[in-house]
Formats: structure tokens, C-alpha cells, sequence
């Protein structure tokens, strides 16, 4: 009997309405979630190794403009694309990770490009642009990564001077914001967990921000022994509660279950610092949270024995 194979990926998290979604743009999210997942997913099927799928999962995340990451990357206050990234194999703890690269078309195949051919962990700038080089990244020119939509978001967020963790909405008002970050977490036949995380951080960022998405153990975070996590949400928080390692400490020294220690950091520990978001989990039997304390999340799930899961907002 073939071994659990499991996956979940996201797209990001924040205040998600039904209300300010026309059909048209909700298809075209439901249809770029599903081709990720099925992306991942047919490697598991066919034997892969779990941190290829998270790759393939979040590359195909990346190259659609309607998510903040890769191409959809929304511009810093210096009209830059800086991009960050991480991944983590649950097998051996070892990870890679990326901040603050422009023009490389896929940031996660850099983060696990980090991990495999470096003796390093967290690259970031121009070091990491020019290690991109050695492994022959995929680079793109600027105007591959020009969406009008997130440059007209750069505009609006200039005048307020605002910066937006911002993900599709045409209009600030009402406080409306999402989290723009992309994510996926598997687990393969052969029992190894991963997650990957990537993401265009913050509309107007400035003073190159990074959030918790390259951070091993912020927003990433993958071990054989307990869960592999990929956050999306208001990553200053997320750095400061290590969320993705707390839910794995939870398991780990406290006993807890996937599910009891992905809602008590979600739904209680954030929530009482007003940190906004949530995440995508996984344990070694393949069981999978998406919790979240925002008014949405687009996500989606799928294991061998399961229908395919996607939704966008709270049920």
C-alpha cells in the first residue's frame, strides 16, 4: 500500500469580501489555486519528494500576476520589486532563504537552490542576486513584473502615505488590506514533511522591509517530527511570536495536536497582539489546518484519498 501523500498551499490572507470580488476575478483566483495545487500534486502522485512539490506548488503561484509574489510582486516606495522567499525540508531541518532580490523570476527555486548548493541559509541583496548567477536563476527584465494594477496600488498608497500589506483590492477604503504572500506545505509517500513561502511584501515598503516570509521559524518552518507551517498575514507579528516554530514547539514539548496548536497561536496568541492572518499546516498522518483570524484567505488542500478543497473566504 502506497504511504499518505498530503498538500495545502495559500495565497494570501486579510480582509477578503465577497462583497468586492466581481465573478471574473474570483474564477481567475479559484483557477490559479487549483493549477497550483494540481501542480504540486502530481509529483506527490508520482513519488516526488515533498520540497519539490512546494516548489512547483509556489512557482506556479509566482508566475500568476493576480498573487503577490514572483510577477505579481507589488512595488516598494522606490518603485522596486523586492522579493522574499524561504523554504524547509522537515527530513534534515535544512532551509533556504532569500530577502530584498529583484528580477529573479522565481525566488523559491533561489531559496531552495540556498539550501542545496550553498552552505548557507539566509541570503539577501546583491549577494544573493549575484549567487542567483552561480546557479543560473531565471532572471526577467522590470517590465516583466510590471502589473499596472499593483503599480496604480503604489500610486494611491503614496498619497496616504500608507504602506499597504496589500493583495488585490483596487480601493483603501474601509481599512480594506490583505496580505499578499503565497505558500505550500506537503507531505510526500516517503514520510518528509516540507513549506515554502513566498511574497512581494509590502505596497510603498521603504528602508528594504522584510517581512516573516524568508524568516526560518517566523514564517517558515518544517520538521518530520511535528508540522510544516507557511504564514501569510501582518509579518511584523509573525516575526515577533515566531509563529510557524511555536506551532511546532506546541506539538513537540506540549503534546498538542496540529489542530489545538495551530488555533490556539492563530486565534488566541496573535489575536490579543492584533496580529492579522494565518497559515497553512501539516503533520506527519497528512493532517491539514488552514486557520486563520482574518476575514479571508485564499487556500486550498488536497491528499490521495481526499476531494480537492479551495476557498477564498470564511465559511
Amino acid at each position: 500500500m502506497m504511504n499518505k501523500y498530503a498538500i495545502a498551499i495559500h495565497g494570501g490572507a486579510g480582509t477578503i469580501l465577497k462583497s468586492s470580488m466581481t465573478p471574473e476575478k474570483e474564477k481567475a483566483y479559484l483557477d490559479g489555486l487549483k493549477n497550483a495545487i494540481e501542480s504540486g500534486e502530481l509529483i506527490l502522485k508520482n513519488g516526488g519528494t515533498s520540497i519539490d512539490a512546494v516548489e512547483k506548488a509556489i512557482r506556479s503561484l509566482e508566475d500568476n500576476p493576480l498573487f503577490n509574489a514572483g510577477k505579481g510582486a507589488v512595488f516598494s516606495n522606490a518603485g522596486k520589486n523586492e522579493m522574499d522567499a524561504s523554504i524547509m525540508n522537515g527530513e534534515d531541518l535544512s532551509a533556504g532563504a532569500v530577502a530584498g532580490i529583484s528580477n529573479v523570476k522565481n525566488p523559491i527555486s533561489l531559496a531552495k537552490g540556498i539550501m542545496q548548493k550553498s552552505e548557507h541559509v539566509f541570503l539577501a541583496g546583491n549577494g544573493a542576486i549575484e549567487f542567483a548567477k552561480l546557479i543560473g536563476s531565471e532572471f526577467e527584465e522590470d517590465a516583466y513584473f510590471f502589473e499596472q494594477m499593483r503599480f496604480d496600488q503604489l500610486q494611491q498608497a503614496k498619497q496616504s502615505d500608507g504602506v499597504f500589506l496589500d493583495h488585490t483590492t483596487d480601493k483603501f477604503e474601509n481599512g480594506e488590506k490583505k496580505f499578499g504572500t503565497v505558500g505550500a506545505v506537503a507531505l510526500d509517500i516517503h514520510g518528509n514533511l516540507a513549506a515554502g513561502t513566498s511574497t512581494g511584501g509590502m505596497t510603498n515598503k521603504k528602508f528594504g522591509r522584510v517581512g516573516d516570509s524568508p524568516i526560518i521559524g517566523a514564517g517558515t518552518f518544517a520538521n518530520n517530527e511535528t508540522c510544516a507551517i507557511s504564514c501569510t498575514g501582518h509579518g511584523e507579528f509573525f516575526i515577533r511570536s515566531v509563529v510557524a516554530h511555536d506551532i511546532s514547539c506546541l506539538m513537540e514539548y506540549k503534546g498538542l495536536s496540529l489542530k489545538e496548536a495551530c488555533d490556539f497561536v492563530v486565534m488566541d496568541k496573535l489575536v490579543k497582539i492584533g496580529g492579522e492572518g494565518g497559515l497553512i499546516a501539516i503533520d506527519k498522518y497528512g493532517n491539514i489546518e488552514m486557520p486563520f483570524n482574518s476575514e479571508g484567505m485564499y487556500r486550498a488542500k488536497k491528499s490521495e484519498d481526499g476531494a480537492l478543497f479551495i476557498k477564498i473566504y470564511k465559511d
